[in-house]
């Protein structure tokens, strides 16, 4: 398991197995999120056998699953919600974690300066510069609310 920290209690990996279950919960996470779609992988990594390793462990899972044809603001909006109600740290993982923290990137624009954002993702091995005109966007949007 690779955890990369993107903010003090959410965090993001490249595709777990059963077999990091031990390693995620003795880490200190609580929770994971699953933002890889099943059609993505062999039997191994399908959701319902890495939900059923998570919680011999006693972690939580949820599942937010995306992909660039169905990436919006509905994953955003429940990628934060999950990350808000289920203890952290929270461990999100796709195939190499940037799908993970682009949806990151995306629900933090109320709370962090973009150019936060970008550093945090950047210095956890994820360049996210080509997304900045959306996240300001999103970020001026909401600011006017």
């Amino acid at each position: 398991m690779q955890a990369h920290q993107l903010s003090p209690s959410y965090f993001v990996s490249p595709q777990i197995s059963e077999a990091d279950m031990a390693e995620i919960s003795s880490a200190g996470f609580k929770s994971i999120i699953c933002n890889r779609p099943d059609y993505e992988n062999p039997h191994e990594f399908q959701i319902t056998t890495l939900r059923a390793a998570a919680l011999k462990f006693g972690l939580q899972f949820a599942e937010n699953t995306f992909d660039g044809s169905n990436f919006g603001m509905d994953k955003i909006k429940l990628q934060k919600e999950l990350i808000e109600k289920m203890p952290g740290p929270v461990l999100a993982y796709c195939t190499s974690g940037a799908r993970s923290s682009v949806v990151w990137a995306f629900l933090s624009v109320d709370t962090i300066e973009v150019d936060e954002i970008l550093a945090a993702a950047g210095a956890a091995g994820y360049q996210l510069t080509h997304l900045r005109p959306q996240l300001e966007e999103l970020s001026a949007s909401q600011s006017q609310k």
